[in-house]
This record gives structure tokens, sequence and C-alpha cells, in this order.
């Protein structure tokens, strides 16, 4: 079954709405430079009114390991999504699971291709990281899908996440901008669909096995 985590949470509501809707985990960004981003108070009451197995990930941009660390026993993150320049090397033994985002285009060429952290795929874009709504290239996150454990993100939203899920089979997808009113406010409605069009995707997958 698909995993689905529901990215750039800024409030208690929405982080519980969309586990009610079936979500598996949410994710919290700390960059500041993103619209959605969170502060550890913040992030602290959100992670506290959540349910019991319920992942949260937190976001992170060319931070240390250090300080992503402590940012992450602070809130109590079950792991990390590192979004920046980040060496293989410095995140070896980070004590908890690390999820490196690249884009296609950088994936073929990274050091972390042969790492082994889980691997989001994202749409590029030059100015701001995640959340953009652009739509990554389905065809090359299958290949990629084939080999590792793989989370797609991208341009997802009800209207075509049940058909990046039947192409490309990833583990896990990632949405954001895709399920909003706007920047960090959630759409319930939204929500419920984008979460009904993956579990429609899997059935269908799971009658043709």
């Amino acid at each position: 079954m698909t995993r689905i985590k529901i990215c750039g949470m800024t409030s208690v509501e929405d982080a519980l709405m969309a586990v009610e809707a079936g979500a598996d985990a949410i994710g919290l960004i700390f960059w500041t430079g993103s619209k959605r981003a969170v502060g550890v108070e913040q992030a602290q009451a959100i992670t506290r009114a959540l349910p019991p197995l319920v992942s949260t990930v937190g976001v992170f941009v060319n931070e240390t390991p250090d300080r992503v660390r402590t940012v992450a026993d602070a809130v109590g993150l079950s792991g990390v999504q590192l979004h920046g320049d980040e060496a293989v090397a410095e995140w070896a033994r980070f004590p908890r699971p690390v999820l490196k985002a690249l884009s296609i285009e950088r994936y073929a060429t990274s050091p972390w291709r042969s790492a082994r952290a889980a691997i989001l795929v994202d749409a590029h874009d030059p100015v701001t990281i995640g959340g953009t709504g652009r739509t990554t290239d389905w065809d090359a996150a299958r290949e990629i899908a084939a080999t590792r454990p793989l989370v797609l993100a991208g341009g997802l939203r009800p209207e075509n996440v049940g058909e990046a899920v039947t192409l490309v089979a990833p583990w896990g997808v990632d949405v954001a901008s895709g399920v909003e009113q706007a920047p960090g406010v959630k759409d319930a409605a939204r929500v419920r669909a984008f979460v009904q069009a993956v579990r429609a995707a899997d059935a269908a997958r799971a009658r043709k096995q």
C-alpha cells in the first residue's frame, strides 16, 4: 500500500484532519524560506496532538546534522527530509531515517544515488524548494522506483495522483500545494480526495497482481 505524506502542515487542525482522512505521515517544514515554515514550538503543538503511529517528517535545507538533531529531538520527529546540497558522509550516522530529496536531473549524478537513504523525487525549481506545483518526470521516476524505495512528489493533486501511483508504483507519495487553499492552509475536501485516489489506485493494482 502506497504511503501518503501531506507536507507543509502549519496547524493542529489541518494535521488532525489529514490523519483522519487517511494520511500516514505529515511533513513539517523548518526552512525559513518556505511559506509553510513552522517554528519548534508550533511543530511541538502539532506532533503532540497526533495519534500514535502517525509519522512526522521534518524538512530541512542545508542545516548541519547537529542542528537537525536538536530540532528532531525537541519536536519528536520520526524522520528528516533533506532538500539542500547536503553531503552524504555527514549524514551516514544520523540517528533517524533520512529522506533525501532530488530532482530527476540531479539523481543521475548524485552521490546520494548509492547511499542507504530513501529518495524523494521532486520537480526542479531554480528559485524555491518543494511545494511548487510542478510535475516531475513520471517515466524516469518509474525507473528509479523499480530499483529502490521511492517517494514521488512534484505537482501531485487529487486529479492526477491515481495515474501517478499506477504508472510509477512508488513506495510513497508526497503532496503540499496540491491539497491547499493557500500556502500552509489545507483544503479538507482535496486532502480526502487525494487519499481516496491513492487508495483506489492501490486497490486496482492489487486486483491485477
